[in-house]
Formats: C-alpha cells, structure tokens, sequence
C-alpha cells in the first residue's frame, strides 16, 4: 500500500447534491491538481508528493470515479469546474493554485475563466482550448482507443502516454490509464465531456499568471495545442519536452515537477 492507498477520503458537495470525494495532503497553500479523462486521483500518485515543500495538495475524484456519486447526469467540464469550486468551498478556501493536465487541463480552463479571483496562478499540462480552434488526435489514435480487445485498446493507451525508452525502465503498473471500476455511463460521459470542451472565446478571461506544459510526441493531445493556449491566455509561458509523449508530468517527472514548483513560488 502506497502512502496515497492511505489517503482519508472527505467530502463536498456539488450543487446538484452529487457527493464529491476529495483528499488533501501536505501542509503550505492550497495546490489543486485535476486529474486527466476517466481517472481519479491516483493519477497524481508519486507526484504530488514533488510540491509539498511549498503547498498542501488537493486532489479529488471526478465525478464519475473513484468515491465521488456517479450521477446519470452532469458530465462537461465546465460542471466539473463547477465541482472544484464546490470542493474549495468545503474547505474554506478562497484562493488556490491549480494545476490541471489531459482533460484537467480543460477543467483548469474553466476554473481560471469563470471563477479568476479563486485562482493565484494555473498551470495547463497536455492539453487544449477544445472545439474547432484546437488541434485533434488523428484517425489512427481514435481507432486505436476504440478497438474491441480490451487488452490491445490498452496496450495503445500505455503507447500514448509512455515513450518506449522510458517503458523499458518504467515497467508498471501506470496509474493513468483509467478508474477501473467506472460504470459505463459515467466513462461515456467523461468522454463526451472531453470531446465537447470548448474554452477559446473565455481563454481570454484568464487573468491568472498561467505556464502551460507539453511533450513534443504528444498525440493524444497535439502539442500544436500549446502555441494555441498560449495565445488566447494573456502573457502565459510554456514549455515542451523533447521526446515526450501525453504523460510528460511522470516521464520527465524531475524537470516538470521543478518547473512547476519554480513557477508556483516565484
């Protein structure tokens, strides 16, 4: 059992009165880290540890997974922004810093837009504005995620995130490859969620100091989707790493964990 195994569950709750699981670590302000599409917070094992020098991590299970309700209804990201507020606003917290990446990212988005005063700085790893500015996966990635043999789909999703050098050395077991025990409503609506995202006309609204991160093999997320995020958000920074793919945060761990953690305390 990991230290993250142990985490104590609490709870808020969002304004439809779905139950949203949260867990918080550390002590320093308040860092929310938003996990990628389908994944609950053990997306963030073995890094969110990288940022309690400076801040308390927050972590919470989308709707839809790990011990948040799955409610037949609310997937879109602007609702699970929406759900992070609701989180904050348990806790008493009026301002945090957020981190988002894969369909975090896109929640980020919309946390930053809607809600600016609530945020001190974002930070936007692989991931994209949405609609019809953004850069799309191609065909052949679609096929691959969609292929009848759950073992193949997997083994394709593993190639996605994952550089085969760094597999070599990195055998396992990932912890972004989904919330297994997701009901298929709830993984149906997370994708709609992700494939409805659409933030460009409200990027501009973000008024947060914003860093925006991505690996130069990403095609989950082209890192076309960079350059597009960095010039609808006013002065934001970015950052891509040579060689990596769609989970950067975990193959380039030392540089983008120091990166972030430099841009979060400057």
């Amino acid at each position: 059992m990991t230290d993250t195994d142990a985490l104590p569950h609490a709870f808020a709750r969002a304004a439809d009165g779905t139950p949203l699981a949260y867990q918080r670590q550390g002590a320093g302000f308040p860092l929310v880290l938003l996990a990628g599409q389908a994944n609950n917070h053990h997306w963030w094992d073995g890094i969110r540890e990288d940022f309690h020098g400076s801040h308390s991590t927050i972590t919470l299970d989308t709707r839809g997974t790990g011990a948040s309700g799955r409610p037949p209804q609310g997937y879109a990201t602007q609702q699970f922004a929406d759900d992070v507020i609701a989180v904050l606003d348990g806790l008493g917290i009026e301002r945090a810093d957020v981190y988002g990446t894969s369909m975090g990212g896109r929640v980020a988005q919309w946390v930053a837009a809607r809600h600016p005063g609530r945020v001190r700085r974002l930070v936007l790893g692989c991931t994209s504005p949405g609609g019809p500015h953004a850069v799309e996966r191609d065909a052949s990635v679609r096929r691959a995620l969609a292929q009848p043999d759950p073992e193949a789909a997997r083994q394709a999703l593993i190639d996605l995130m994952y550089s085969p050098g760094w597999r070599t050395t990195h055998p396992g077991p990932y912890q972004t490859l989904g919330d297994p025990d997701m009901p298929p409503h709830a993984r149906r609506g997370h994708l709609l969620a992700s494939n409805r995202h659409d933030a460009w006309d409200a990027l501009p609204k973000v008024t947060a100091p914003t860093l925006i991160l991505h690996g130069d093999q990403d095609r989950m997320a082209p890192p076309a989707n960079l350059s597009l995020l960095a010039d609808r958000i006013p002065d934001a920074r970015t950052h891509l790493f040579p060689g990596a793919r769609h989970a950067y945060f975990e193959e380039c761990r030392a540089e983008a964990s120091a990166l972030v953690s430099a841009f979060l305390t400057d």
